[in-house]
């Protein structure tokens, strides 16, 4: 356990209660303004035995883009996971060496090397060709649905899009989409835990080799018949091409897309329609009004972010807001914060869909901003469209039951 740094955690800390709890899971909002109104930057010990939180905007735009703080941080989660465990001996090498190359843990030169790679899968002219597949996917999706009883949006709809968007835009075969799920939610368990066990360490190491094995088959199939236009065919081309490694560093992208493009999208269609529906003014604002949709998911993604915090690591010592922030120490980003920042946003804590004040934060900011967030915003689009012209009176089946968010703080759904 790191202790914390001389002065770093005062008597001024506002919070009495575990910051990751069931209470902080199910509105961490309140936490948030609590941290903002006590100071911008704050100790914590629940964040992988000890990191440093930056709870308002400017400071959190500041981390994502700033060169101070380094991307590189799984090493340290890893290795705290491996002085914990009882078996000193336990290899977890694998999910090091393919996480570490991952496009979301790296910083320059090789950040902007696969990052140029990975930007032409998501040009306008690739997002332009798989928009009749997303229409055809959620109209099939809403198809299904039988408004005479209550209907689970999430299983019906948000979990299955984006996995068969992603899947239909990397080239994998449909049938394997249930596996990729399962172990999609498996890294992120990881990524998002605060303090993640060997338990979660080893799911995410299984699940990232079976997940590589089956990339591995798909990519020795594509150097026989072709690379092929997709994403996978695109990071084939760059390794024969020498613009990326064809090994570690290839399958690392791979996962990293798999995962990073389900997650996200999933949960801005599940969280973006219930705040709607909890607030019934602005569904209706929106029914009459449908040219706001594109400015409503941008407030929705503002107002309750998919993505809650991210992290990094400080690449060199430097002072912060009077706290002396050293070299390797873990910094957490709180997104979810920014984004409630009265600093930056007029009444952050109310839902308008026709806000104007800037950008959020959801997507990150800098470098390292979301590669995938067109083609989120594409499929959000989609499903609200049609939920609009299909159900337009649609409701909550329960305005007073308590809703189950999973247990997983970074990742908020």
């Amino acid at each position: 356990m790191s202790t914390a740094p001389v002065g770093a955690k005062t008597s001024g800390w506002p919070l009495t209660h575990p910051l990751v709890s069931d209470t902080f899971l199910q509105n961490p909002y309140s936490t948030y303004q609590a941290l903002r109104e006590a100071g911008p930057i704050h100790w914590s010990e629940e964040f992988f035995g000890g990191a440093w939180l930056v709870t308002r905007y400017a400071d959190v735009e500041t981390v994502l883009r700033d060169a101070r703080y380094s991307a590189r941080r799984t090493g340290g989660w890893l290795k705290r996971v491996s002085e914990q465990s009882e078996d000193k001996h336990e290899d977890l090498c694998l999910i090091q060496r393919l996480f570490g190359r991952a496009m979301l843990f790296l910083d320059a030169p090789d950040h902007p090397r696969v990052r140029q790679v990975l930007n032409a899968g998501f040009r306008p002219t690739a997002l332009h060709s798989i928009a009749p597949y997303i229409g055809q996917c959620v109209a099939e999706l809403t198809a299904g649905v039988d408004l005479a009883a209550a209907f689970d949006f999430m299983e019906t709809i948000a979990r299955p899009l984006p996995a068969r968007v992603i899947a239909r835009l990397m080239g994998i075969e449909q049938g394997t989409q249930a596996d990729f799920v399962a172990w999609s939610d498996d890294l992120v368990e990881f990524i998002g835990a605060p303090q993640p066990t060997r338990e979660m360490v080893r799911r995410a190491q299984v699940s990232l080799m079976r997940m590589s094995a089956v990339f591995e088959r798909l990519l020795a199939d594509r150097r026989k018949c072709g690379p092929g236009s997709d994403l996978v065919g695109l990071l084939l081309q760059a390794g024969r091409e020498g613009k990326i490694s064809d090994g570690a560093e290839l399958l690392a992208q791979c996962a990293m897309l798999l995962f990073a493009g389900y997650e996200t999208t999933r949960n801005l269609l599940g969280n973006g329609l219930y705040a709607l529906l909890r607030h019934p003014s602005e569904w209706q604002r929106l029914r009459k009004a449908p040219e706001l949709l594109s400015n409503a998911l941008r407030e929705l993604l503002r107002f309750d972010s998919p993505v809650q915090y991210t992290g990094r690591r400080v690449a060199k010592d430097h002072v912060l807001h009077g706290r002396h922030l050293k070299r390797g120490q873990l910094v957490i980003a709180l997104i979810g914060a920014a984004n409630r920042d009265p600093g930056r946003f007029r009444d952050p804590d109310r839902l308008d869909i026709a806000r104007r004040e800037g950008s959020h934060l959801s997507f990150g900011h800098g470098p390292h901003v979301c590669v995938g967030a067109a083609l989120t915003l594409m499929e959000a689009e989609s499903v609200f469209r049609a939920v609009l012209d299909k159900w337009p009176d649609l409701t909550l089946a329960d305005m007073q039951a308590r809703l189950i968010w999973r247990g997983n703080a970074a990742y908020r759904g």
